[in-house]
């Protein structure tokens, strides 16, 4: 296993890495919750502005590991409120194209730091 790390990315503000190689040809991006790694704050607005921003923090970390947004096979979404649920897949759809990723989407009680969503994902290395 290899971690990745880039200061294009909000640190991992616990025990775990931005994300890990397994070396067996995943990427494993950590739940991103919308940090701008510049401010250390969240972004002003709600979650289409908190969605794209732990995307962006996705994919930055996807490009410190030589990928894109194209190579992720799957993503799971935790969201504050599920009532969010269309906003959030209104910013989601501009990072990623045909064929989309698998996805799960869930509502949970609450997210670190007051985070309205947070962001994981698994990229393939390999087409």
């Amino acid at each position: 296993m290899k971690a990745i790390q880039t200061d294009r990315a909000p640190a991992a503000i616990g025990p775990y890495s931005q994300a890990i190689d397994s070396g067996a040809g995943l990427v494993f991006v950590s739940g991103q919750l919308p940090i701008n790694p510049a401010t250390g704050s969240f972004p002003e607005g709600g979650v289409k502005e908190q969605t794209f921003q732990s995307l962006t923090n996705a994919k930055a970390i996807l490009e410190a590991a030589g990928l894109g947004l194209d190579r992720v096979v799957k993503t799971t979404v935790f969201l504050a409120d599920m009532a969010d649920f269309a906003a959030m897949n209104e910013v989601y759809s501009q990072f990623f194209q045909a064929p989309y990723p698998a996805r799960s989407a869930v509502a949970v009680k609450t997210l670190p730091k007051g985070a309205l969503v947070e962001i994981e994902c698994i990229a393939g290395l390999h087409s």
